[in-house]
């Protein structure tokens, strides 16, 4: 029998509690959608807010089947809140808008990793913050990340801005930077011209193509997800790898003392104390007085 539970006056029905998603580590369902309500609703929850939401779905489990899905799912309730979203291909597209606890679990319930863009929905493509992705080629790892992510904080420092990171889940690194609101293309421009700049500053390590070719040993410093079009993990989601892994804030000092990949290795079951320890270290994404305009460039 499928368990109803209450969440802020929404009935849900919880589906396989007791289904292991994570073989590795034997995580359940159940532990899954606990690490949401009781661990990090309060912390994700300002990172989902009134941005339209992504999915990558994942109901058995990592090894199972994946898919990625912009649509809402067949079955949304109605009182999860869509929104209208730009798409070429589609003038009527919407998306889910994780806004409260209740969309938060529901969305849970599906088994998901939760993305979303650089811009909120009532001001598609004008982004608010700015993101790289450095992403290793092994066999370079996370440490390698460290280091192309503390030359980033230096030059993005010197054009007066904050930059503040959070590991993938996955292999690599994310810097985020909170930005007052400017169109995304312009993002996508200046932080192309960081990633150009990055490689010839680093020539043995960091590398602006995504060229397969080049990849082994470098640091890929992606800045296409500023495109208006792409996503990027939230803060705080658990991904669809062997283990819990999440999407993890991290502070300055432990990206600068990074010596092994494990080291900026997070997983569901440790972040209740980080955040009890740092709170939400990501926070000054959402204060607006830490946003700062993007400076003035080359055509």
């Amino acid at each position: 029998m499928t368990p109803i539970t209450e969440v802020e006056g929404r009935r849900l029905s919880l589906s396989n509690l007791d289904k292991v998603l994570y073989p590795a580590t034997g995580t359940t369902k159940g532990e899954v959608l606990h690490y949401y309500a009781a661990t990090v609703a309060g912390a994700i929850l300002p990172h989902l807010r009134d941005r339209p939401v992504s999915f990558l779905r994942y109901p058995d489990g990592p090894g199972g089947q994946l898919f990625f899905t912009k649509n809402p799912p067949p079955g949304t309730p109605d009182w999860v809140h869509t929104t209208p979203v730009p798409r070429s291909e589609d003038q009527a597209a919407r998306q889910v808008m994780v806004q409260d606890l209740a969309s938060l679990m529901w969305s849970a319930n599906l088994v998901v990793e939760f993305h979303t863009p650089q811009w909120r929905a009532d001001t598609p493509e004008t982004a608010d913050r700015m993101v790289f992705d450095l992403d290793p080629g092994s066999p370079a790892t996370v440490v390698q990340c460290c280091a192309v992510a503390l030359w980033l904080r230096e030059r993005l420092a010197a054009d007066g801005l904050f930059a503040y990171g959070k590991t993938s889940g996955s292999k690599g690194l994310h810097l985020l930077v909170p930005l007052e609101p400017t169109p995304s293309a312009e993002v996508s421009a200046y932080a192309k011209r960081l990633a150009v700049e990055a490689e010839s500053a680093l020539p043995e390590l960091a590398l602006h193509r995504m060229k397969r070719a080049l990849r082994p040993g470098k640091v890929f410093v992606d800045f296409s997800q500023n495109s208006a079009s792409k996503t990027t993990a939230t803060p705080y989601t658990l991904r669809a790898r062997t283990e819990p892994t999440v999407s993890a804030p991290v502070t300055w000092d432990e990206i600068e003392g990074c010596r092994n990949p494990e080291d900026l290795v997070f997983r569901a079951d440790g972040m209740a104390a980080r955040l009890e320890r740092y709170g939400d270290l990501l926070g000054p994404l959402l204060d607006p007085d830490r946003a700062r305009p993007l400076p003035a460039g080359p055509a």
